[in-house]
């Protein structure tokens, strides 16, 4: 279990002041221009060893990530560009960091931008974020007044931030839809490559990160690689901001050891489940995208990205979706399905119409209104799509019906019966005598 003298994030639930007196009390912007003296191949290397993997899904290595800008300018200009853009379904880490512990980012965006030769950073929060997007510039205006940021700073590294907020689109979540958009076009992902390292933000080299992947690496870095390391397994370290909503008696999000159990971290921080471990359905363990994981399969998983893989889903961002066995599962995943057809940004033909047409069979599905045989064609529907688009939507939209499928594929069955039978059931006319 995370100590509290190992939490990264120290003003996660706002309890204490998040101004910049706040911040650097308790420990924020301390001997930051000692971390840039070190140079820039120091801090790349330290965030290598930390063995830092992405926070924001996917899970790729950061410092190695950062070690793919170009190290000499060819005169275009460098960007590192901050994914604000929070809309996964039970994700809400990023929208903590940016209400109630901004500085840790700004100090973030600043060394991670002297790693990379960037004088700039845009931070692009999501639409409907209105308080966090005001939060984090006010949090930014406070550098610029105290000689943190701007020409001439401080720590002898001239640095800008700009914060742009968008327009609600799910999609923009995606690196080069988010590009697209800062451009001022219609958020659609690019096709790849080139990479945004070489040919990214105004056709510049650029770097784009999670919000959580900037904000920590301060802490890494003065406290140094080992310290992170030291929590977790293997391919797995570090500490994590966990979420989770749902069926249990207390909704969190809370920062904990990579590789918890499912169990320690429902029982330590979320209060258990409701109505007991026994009353336990399924639980959806990393975001909307993964695949949804039966009760008896992720008890005792250690959350990370290959104990999840273990148990065929995903790790994604850590937002734990617990549902209990109140909940009607074939509804849930059609909900689900019902968002990814909402959000696909129609570039892509399989996904443009696949995720439409698994939605419209998804309803039916929750009524039993089909036949056995559909379930297959579903599956097989989500097979093609899944890997044939430019994005990631379209796997994200496949995988909870995979899911679905595989591990609950007998309350699909009973429900087309039960509606069979309903449908073929003969009520009594009564016909009134002459």
């Amino acid at each position: 279990m995370l100590q509290d003298k190992d939490r990264i994030f120290t003003n996660i639930y706002g309890r204490f002041d998040r101004s910049l007196r706040g911040a650097m009390m308790r420990g924020h912007w301390d001997g930051t221009k000692a971390i840039l003296e070190k140079g820039r191949d120091w801090i790349i290397e330290e965030m290598k060893a930390s063995g830092l993997r992405g926070r924001g899904g996917a899970g790729f290595p950061t410092g190695l990530k950062w070690s793919f800008m170009p190290k000499q300018s060819d005169g275009r200009p460098h960007y590192l560009v901050v994914n604000a853009d929070e809309s996964e379904p039970g994700t809400c880490k990023d929208r903590d960091i940016l209400r109630h512990d901004p500085h840790t980012l700004i100090e973030g965006c600043l060394i991670a931008g002297f790693a990379m030769g960037a004088h700039h950073a845009f931070i692009y929060v999501r639409g409907e974020f209105i308080r966090e997007r005001e939060a984090l510039q006010a949090a930014i205006d406070e550098c610029y007044d105290a000689g943190l940021l701007g020409k001439n700073n401080k720590h002898g590294y001239d640095f800008d931030i700009v914060v742009h907020h968008g327009a609600g689109a799910y999609i923009c979540g995606e690196e080069t839809a988010l590009i697209e958009s800062l451009e001022g076009k219609k958020g659609q992902p690019r096709l790849k490559p080139p990479f945004p390292a070489n040919m990214g933000l105004y056709g510049c080299p650029t770097t784009v990160n999670n919000v959580e992947s900037i904000a920590v690496a301060p802490t890494i870095l003065r406290r140094g690689a080992s310290w992170f390391s030291s929590f977790g397994r293997d391919n797995n370290k570090g500490t994590k901001l966990f979420m989770v909503s749902g069926h249990v008696n207390t909704p969190c999000t809370v920062e904990e050891t990579m590789g918890i159990t499912f169990r320690e971290l429902i029982e330590t921080h979320a209060g258990g489940i409701r109505g007991g471990w026994d009353n336990l359905l399924a639980v959806i363990p990393g975001g909307a995208s993964c695949p949804v994981v039966p009760a008896a399969d992720i008890i005792d998983c250690p959350m990370d990205f290959d104990g999840l893989r273990g148990v065929k889903s995903s790790f994604g961002t850590a937002a734990v979706i617990v549902m209990d066995k109140s909940t009607d599962i074939i509804k849930a995943i059609a909900r689900l399905s019902q968002f990814f057809k909402h959000e696909s940004c129609g570039q892509c033909t399989p996904c443009r119409e696949g995720t439409g047409w698994m939605w419209r069979v998804m309803e039916r599905l929750v009524r039993g209104e089909a036949q056995k045989h559909e379930i297959d064609m579903l599956l097989d529907v989500t097979k093609q799509i899944e890997g044939h688009t430019i994005c990631a939507l379209g796997d994200a939209a496949a995988w909870p019906i995979q899911g679905l499928i595989r591990n609950f594929r007998p309350e699909i069955e009973r429900r087309i019966d039960e509606f069979s039978r309903n449908a073929h059931r003969v009520e009594p006319v009564m016909v009134a005598a002459e």
